[in-house]
């Protein structure tokens, strides 16, 4: 199926960069949303500079748009105050835009982040209670709260996809359990941006196929993708990769540390 005008926003980020070239294919027009300019590669792609705080400019560049892929945002830790003006004020420019244009579906990048207190040795899955392991986590909380709130109140389809660590190959014993590869990323958007619009709201967990993962696998009812790529293969590689793990340790790793936080507060 076409997926119609599709809209990125954060598209110059480094998700936004890896699915760019797919979803170019697969669109009819891509409408590429970034605070830095970008040109334009094909003839399908249309690329406005917009600051997401700005509601109005965000209502403007969605017009005639039939699916947003959001990605846009702060992207890690960061003082409170940036992270509910990028991440939380944004997604709502986002989805009140897409109520006010009658636009079909939204897919928005949560994050593994939203649950990261959760014990490694604990098995994952969207309907478990939130334990956000910092900040970011917490804008994302109210990023996925905002979502719900759309579907459930004016009947928008929203799709979260938490991510997982987004990288070319795992580099480190972390990433054997939450290693999401390029290939699986745009294999969930592009599902999530495809999925029929019954699915009213769903989230659920992006991360690749990986046998040491902490995360349930998104059930096909909600998201017809199986992921394709397992971490495992790139262990031998890995320092580290052989020990064993701490079943009770923050699934979180170095991100639940007070330390990660804490340069991030008033002192």
């Amino acid at each position: 199926m076409s997926l119609g005008t599709v809209a990125v926003t954060g598209a110059a980020g480094t998700i936004g960069s890896a699915v760019r070239e797919a979803l170019r294919h697969e669109a009819d027009r891509l409408v590429l949303l970034d605070r830095v300019p970008l040109t334009p590669e094909t003839e399908n792609e249309d690329v406005r500079t917009v600051d997401l705080r700005d509601a109005d400019a965000v209502e403007s560049a969605l017009a005639g748009v039939d699916r947003v892929l959001h990605l846009g945002g702060v992207p890690d830790e960061a003082p409170l105050p940036e992270l509910l003006e990028a991440n939380v004020l944004g997604t709502h420019h986002v989805l009140e835009a897409a109520r006010r244009l009658g636009i079909a579906r939204v897919v928005v990048a949560s994050s593994n982040r939203v649950t990261g207190f959760h014990p490694a040795g604990h098995p994952t899955g969207p309907r478990e209670p939130v334990r956000p392991d910092g900040l970011y986590g917490v804008s994302k909380v109210a990023v996925e709260a905002l979502g719900q709130l759309y579907a459930d109140k004016f009947g928008l389809s929203v799709i979260c996809l938490r991510i997982g660590s987004f990288e070319r190959v795992p580099t480190e014993p972390r990433h054997l359990s939450t290693w999401l590869s390029p290939r699986d990323a745009v294999g969930y958007i592009r599902a999530a941006l495809a999925a029929p619009p019954t699915t009213r709201f769903a989230t659920v967990y992006a991360v690749s196929a990986n046998t040491r993962r902490f995360w349930e696998l998104p059930d096909p009812s909600e998201l017809a993708y199986t992921p394709v790529d397992d971490a495992e293969l790139h262990s031998a590689g890995i320092p580290g990769s052989d020990l064993p793990v701490d079943v009770t340790a923050p699934q979180a790793g170095p991100y639940a540390d007070p330390e990660f936080t804490l340069k991030h507060l008033r002192r």
